[in-house]
């Protein structure tokens, strides 16, 4: 959160000690009018037990998504196996919507010493109640990983249903900090599923991590290091856990952002004395000052279109958003509400502007529509920080204090379900929404 009188507040967060970063959901609010939809236990045909539950992970997917509801599995009256097997009347009676059943089957054996697949084969189909028909079907010859195919079952049946692309395959990034038994902390970078499930670490360090970000394509990141004692930005391949120092210029290094076509990288430096927002391009390397401003110039984000970033700056008293041209360096002010508006990010489709929004003394996570000029608080907690919007535009992700802990919240854009995602040990920071990755 920017602060213009303490310039290092850039770079330090406040953390609090705490231990393993897996997330779980707690919904706190949810959606106004969700469709009622039913997902059947998937029919599996081989031996024991999967690790799995496919059914269950969609269902979860489908009602935090805020649009659709789904029917509690012990309400339901018969667990067809197929289409053939319906009775829709049965569905009708319970209220339901929309039904989706599947099937789970062995493609191969992983060895013949064991009966445990090495990968699966999947069909399901989404029928339409009302109507009593099928609406469509889909099969996946070869799945190794059952809860990726879940998130990506959900993303299917939304987008078939919404018209929207889901965000159920995505990824979650966020800072963490770890207490060893000596009482030294150590920062991690995790990446984990949408849901909060799956959590890896990307990188370990006792010294503070913060400000990351995701490549265009999802495969790097870039964020701050203290490691060696000073902000320095480095880009780390996600997979293989190769970094680079991209910068480490005396003063601040900080708040990357990569352009949409990842050739560029927006950050924050004050090498020439004043924190003031740079372009540097990623094949030579060189840098083009684009701010020129006596004031702190900092959190520099990318519009989709590339063609300009919005940033926060305290050049006109107080913290505020600014929109500056990505070629000429022209400037204008976006937000005019308040004494205190920074960390924006604009939607997918550019009509939005999602920020941290300070009244009454409290921050909230706010959207405003740049094309109507509407404005609205989307969350009512104290302390909300670093909004990211999901690649859909239908969700954001931020930091929060929930029960004085660090949690990351999640609400939809038009503010109708909201969710904690809290840590089953500890507390979590900076959240960063990632790109679609297929």
């Amino acid at each position: 959160m920017y602060l213009p009188k303490m310039m290092m507040a850039l770079f330090l967060m406040q953390v609090s000690v705490f231990a393993q970063a897996q997330l779980r959901i707690e919904i706190t609010q949810g959606g106004d009018d969700p469709t009622p939809i039913a997902i059947v236990p998937f029919n599996w045909s081989g031996a024991g037990l999967l690790k799995e539950d496919v059914a269950n992970v969609v269902a979860a997917d489908m009602g935090r998504s805020g649009q659709f509801r789904p029917l509690e599995r012990a309400d339901m009256l018969s667990q067809p196996r197929s289409s053939k097997e319906v009775f829709y009347r049965d569905w009708r009676v319970l209220g339901v919507d929309y039904l989706v059943v599947g099937r789970i089957d062995s493609v191969n054996l992983a060895s013949v010493q064991t009966s445990s697949p090495a990968s699966y084969g999947l069909s399901y189909e989404l029928m339409d109640v009302r109507a009593q028909k099928p609406i469509a079907s889909w099969k996946i010859a070869e799945v190794k990983d059952l809860r990726a195919a879940a998130h990506h079952i959900s993303d299917t049946i939304y987008q078939k249903l919404t018209g929207l692309r889901g965000i159920f395959s995505t990824k979650l990034m966020y800072v963490s900090v770890v207490q060893q038994g000596s009482g030294e902390k150590v920062y991690k970078l995790e990446v984990a599923d949408a849901d909060g499930q799956r959590p890896r670490t990307l990188l370990e360090s006792s010294e503070p991590i913060m400000s990351p970000v995701w490549s265009p394509d999802g495969k790097r990141v870039a964020y701050v290091s203290f490691a060696g004692g000073r902000p320095a930005i480095y880009i780390q391949n996600r997979f293989t856990g190769k970094r680079i120092k991209l910068t480490g210029f005396p003063g601040i290094n900080g708040a990357p952002d990569w352009s949409p076509d990842g050739q560029k990288m927006a950050m924050v430096l004050s090498k020439d004395g004043n924190p003031e927002i740079y372009i540097m391009d990623m094949k030579t390397r060189a840098l083009r000052r684009l701010t020129h401003h006596y004031a702190i110039d900092t959190e520099p984000r990318w519009t989709k279109d590339g063609a300009a970033l919005v940033f926060t700056s305290n050049r006109g008293g107080s913290p505020q958003i600014y929109k500056v041209d990505a070629l000429s360096g022209r400037v204008v002010r976006l937000t005019f509400r308040g004494s205190y508006n920074a960390r924006a990010q604009t939607s997918p489709d550019g009509h939005d502007l999602v920020m941290v929004h300070r009244e009454n003394g409290q921050f909230h996570i706010s959207v405003q529509n740049l094309q109507r000029d509407l404005f609205a608080n989307l969350t009512k907690t104290s302390l909300d920080e670093s909004p990211s919007i999901s690649p859909n535009g239908s969700m954001v992700i931020y930091a929060t204090q929930h029960k004085n802990m660090g949690v990351l919240g999640a609400v939809a854009i038009n503010g109708s379900i909201k969710y904690l995602l809290p840590a089953r040990h500890g507390e979590v920071r900076e959240p960063v929404w990632s790109p679609y990755l297929n």
